[in-house]
């Protein structure tokens, strides 16, 4: 019997790998699969591979649609085994090429495309972080099961969609809507047990994601994720094809025992171990997840040495050569994009905290860095870049942490500086990266994120119809933003770049140059970090992030939620904005004029120049002790971004106004219109009002002004509505300004909430500055809150005064702010900080005028210099004539 195995194997391998065999192509494909299925090694995947090399380019033209379908299936088994192995960057790109070569050319077959290619694509994309991807695939195939009615696999993909898609939700923090999905479902569709059962683990799953994050013992969420765990292994314990489900469920019971109950953790993972020995052919990943989570209990229950063998027994499985006896840490380059090193780094670095070897913890935690750089080269969605940047501030506060307590141990100041530099890593990374990568990208890569960027915009906002959203519009926008992601992958590298640090002398010198101090938060679970750069000199400082501090921040920050709230609590304001300056620990005493402030987290939404800075019991609001009276404050969204300004684009200061006024209806803009007449008094320009005031008018125009002003209405929107910007004929995302391509001097945002949107820690807020951001604006102007129509136009009017008169943006805003607690002709009331203070500017402390007038001086350095060597040329060689 064994002997006809091996002919006929021989036989496959004879017809499939010679190049003289003349069988049709589609019967060389079949044959090269099923070889290399039944030889599933390196070697047969090297055949493979050798195979598809030779005849890449036959099958790539071929218009037979047989051929094509094989070539999917041959993609699909190698990407089946490429997963296998635990190479998820390989395994991608194959079933990217299958899926794209089936439905580009429309095949239509028995072939299951969700199973074997789509699924499993989904799940791949969601280990390796790319969520977007990952959304945008699920509800692709959930579409395409929902309109294949007849089909009988129909309903288990329907199921498997929502099953990953609660996932992905879990994943990217929307939890609520995960548990809306998951309850709707039990609840209404016809399942079979198994289905309910692994739908209930996903629904504890949730549950016990939404109790963190709690400063206080959420005993509802704790009881109803116990609760569904317990209802899945009712269901599924019966069923010998769900053993590896059952055994995810007892250990997701362990994990929320782990803080409460240590024996009944210990007790439900028993039972994991249990049914996980039942299993054969584990996945290495499987296994690894599964030594880590041992790993931690044993850490928990402080036993350090059976937790560090675990750890070396996740290394072993993920890294066949690794040599704990060699390092104790994997070589960097043997790393890889798999989220379980992540978990092991941490918890390794937590070992060696808990011996007391900080410098080792640090070592862990640089490779955690690595792992997520690598992510980030892979990814290619702002939003799943965005979240993989947030899972990383936890690892970031953390090593801080161990800076500051280095710091105090030994008292060197480059542990301070370390400290900074790893918190401005975290600071808008992925507006840094765009920005960065805006500058060398190629046109036609241009163009594929330009039109990738509409078709999401397209999605967007079909989506903010709600129920009377079109469900085929928004799949046919996934599928162009699919295949011209595929595109872009293919134009790209993924090849890490390595980020140049912040030099922190430069940074002092830049400093010292604009007489400035410099205040950086990084605002963490546990506590707000705070540096201090100031003289040549950076210190570190922190508070803790317990109820009182974040209730004193955010009641201050409500002050501004109505213009009627300081008003009528005059006194309170008084001591709650002197009380948090002294919490936020804001220089008191400095010979500098100039306060550059890089805020995070909700402190992205505080006004600091309306802190008080001393005591006092008036309530004249022009008398009280703001923190504007003592400084000249600017914003900006990183020192990097701040020690990085570039000259000013264009010498001549114009305009282009966009004022819709929005007159007779009830956004009606009344003092606009005076607002606009001041500006146009003062600058020449370009003045888009009432029916001109439309984005096409805006977008053709804008890059020939140095000053863009928008005097309209925006919106900050909410955790599902991104913020958006009114024009006369439209309402604009945020994300449609990514590709306007501007680089003005100035923006100039003269509307609502321009400045706040969905907020992230580690990015800042989604909002229209951001927008304007991305298009090129590097000095902005924007509001934190909903602005008054008559007051905005008295500040504006000082603003483009000052302008006028030669003063700095940055001044000039600073003095507009001045002159508006100075004027008489303002009521009292209206001098409240609710009206001044909602304005802030991000950008360059330079004048225009003097940074122009920098440049000019060098260019005419330069210049002279070449002057010299030219007329030393001619001389040298009219010297030598002179001797012939």
């Amino acid at each position: 019997m064994w002997i006809k195995k091996y002919w006929f194997l021989l036989l496959f391998t004879q017809l499939t790998f010679s190049q003289s065999e003349q069988l049709p192509l589609e019967e060389k494909i079949y044959f090269a699969t099923k070889t290399f299925q039944e030889n599933q090694n390196n070697d047969g995947l090297k055949k493979l591979e050798s195979f598809e090399k030779s005849n890449s380019k036959t099958i790539q033209s071929s218009k037979n649609k047989a051929v094509i379908l094989e070539y999917v299936f041959l993609s699909c088994s190698k990407a089946f085994y490429q997963k296998q192995i635990g190479a998820h960057q390989d395994a991608i790109k194959s079933y990217e090429k299958a899926w794209q070569l089936y439905d580009k050319n429309k095949i239509k077959s028995d072939f299951d495309i969700i199973e074997y290619c789509l699924k499993p694509l989904g799940n791949l994309y969601t280990i390796i972080g790319d969520y977007e991807n990952a959304e945008n695939i699920i509800k692709q195939y959930f579409y395409i099961a929902t309109i294949q009615v007849n089909s009988p696999e129909s309903s288990a993909h329907k199921y498997a969609a929502i099953l990953n898609l609660s996932n992905i939700y879990q994943s990217i923090g929307k939890v609520s809507e995960a548990i809306d999905l998951l309850e709707k479902t039990i609840k209404t569709e016809s399942l079979s047990t198994i289905q309910k059962g692994n739908l209930y683990t996903n629904l504890g799953n949730n549950y016990l994601v939404s109790t963190q994050g709690f400063s206080t013992f959420n005993s509802s969420n704790f009881d109803k994720a116990e609760s569904a765990y317990l209802k899945s292994i009712s269901l599924l314990k019966n069923d010998k094809t769900q053993v590896e489900n059952l055994s995810k469920t007892y250990r997701n019971l362990s994990q929320l025992k782990l803080n409460s109950d240590i024996k009944a953790a210990i007790n439900y993972f028993e039972k994991a171990k249990i049914e996980f020995s039942k299993l054969s052919n584990i996945e290495p990943r499987t296994k690894a997840k599964f030594y880590l989570e041992e790993a931690n209990l044993l850490f928990k229950q402080q036993k350090l040495t059976e937790a560090n063998n675990k750890i070396l027994e996740v290394f072993k499985v993920l890294i066949p050569n690794y040599d704990a006896k060699k390092s104790f840490l994997p070589n960097k380059n043997s790393l890889y994009t798999e989220t379980t090193f992540l978990d092991a780094f941490d918890l390794k670095a937590a070992l060696f905290l808990a011996k007391n070897q900080p410098k080792k913890a640090l070592e862990c935690h640089q490779l955690s860095f690595h792992v997520e750089n690598l992510f980030q080269s892979v990814l290619v969605y702002e939003n799943s870049k965005i979240i993989t940047q947030v899972r990383n501030r936890n690892r970031t506060e953390k090593c801080i942490e161990i800076y500051y307590q280095l710091y105090q141990k030994e008292k060197k100041i480059s542990y301070i500086v370390s400290a900074f530099l790893l918190s401005e890593t975290t600071k808008s990374a992925v507006l840094k990266d765009y920005l960065s990568n805006s500058k060398t990208i190629s046109r036609q890569e241009k163009t594929i994120r330009k039109q990738l960027q509409d078709w999401n915009n397209t999605i967007l906002k079909e989506q903010k119809k709600g129920n009377y959203a079109d469900i085929s519009k928004i799949n046919e926008a996934i599928k162009k933003q699919n295949k011209l992601m595929l595109l872009l992958k293919s134009k790209t590298s993924e090849e890490t770049k390595e980020t140049k640090p912040l030099e922190i002398n430069d940074l002092f010198s830049k400093l010292k140059k604009d007489n400035s101090t410099l205040v950086e938060y990084f605002f963490g679970h546990n506590k707000t970090y705070i540096f201090t750069i100031e003289n040549g000199k950076i210190t570190l400082d922190f508070i803790r992030n317990d109820a009182t501090s974040i209730t004193k921040i955010k009641s201050f920050i409500d002050y501004f939620s109505d213009s009627e709230k300081i008003i009528n609590n005059v006194a309170a304001y008084n001591n709650d904005g002197f009380s948090l300056y002294q919490l936020l620990k804001l220089p008191k005493k400095s010979n500098t004029k100039n306060l550059i402030i890089i805020p995070d987290g909700i402190l992205t939404f505080l006004p600091f120049e309306a802190l008080i800075t001393k005591e006092s019991v008036t309530t004249n609001f022009a008398k009280m002790h703001y923190l504007l009276k003592k400084f000249r404050i600017g914003y900006n969204n990183s020192a990097t971004f701040y020690l990085n300004s570039i000259p000013f684009k264009h010498d001549k200061e114009t305009v282009l106004g966009v004022f819709p006024i929005f007159e007779n209806t009830n956004l009606e803009l009344a003092f606009s219109k005076k607002e606009m007449e001041a500006i146009q008094k003062k600058f020449k320009g370009k003045y888009l009002s009432k029916t001109e005031a439309t984005f096409e008018n805006f977008t053709s125009n804008a890059s020939s002004f140095s000053i863009l002003h928008l005097s309209t209405h925006a919106d900050s929107g909410d955790i599902i509505d991104p913020a958006s910007i009114k024009f006369i004929n439209n309402e604009i995302l945020y994300s449609e300004l990514y590709n306007l391509e501007v680089h003005p001097n100035l923006v100039v945002l003269s509307a609502c909430e321009t400045g706040i949107g969905k907020l992230y820690k580690a990015e800042g807020a989604m909002s229209i500055a951001r927008g304007f951001q991305f298009a090129g604006a590097q000095n902005l102007l924007f509001s934190l809150w909903k602005v008054n129509d008559f007051t905005t136009s008295v500040l504006m009017t000082n603003f483009y005064t000052n302008i006028s008169k030669n003063q700095s943006y940055f001044d000039a805003i600073h003095n507009a702010k001045l002159n508006f607690l100075k004027d008489n002709t303002i009521p009292s009331a209206k001098k409240s900080p609710y009206y001044w203070s909602a304005f802030v500017y991000y950008g360059t402390l330079e004048n225009k005028s003097s940074s122009s007038s920098n440049y000019f001086f060098w260019i005419s350095i330069v210049g002279g210099l070449i002057g010299l060597f030219l007329l030393f040329k001619l001389f040298k060689k009219w010297k030598n004539s002179k001797r012939l």
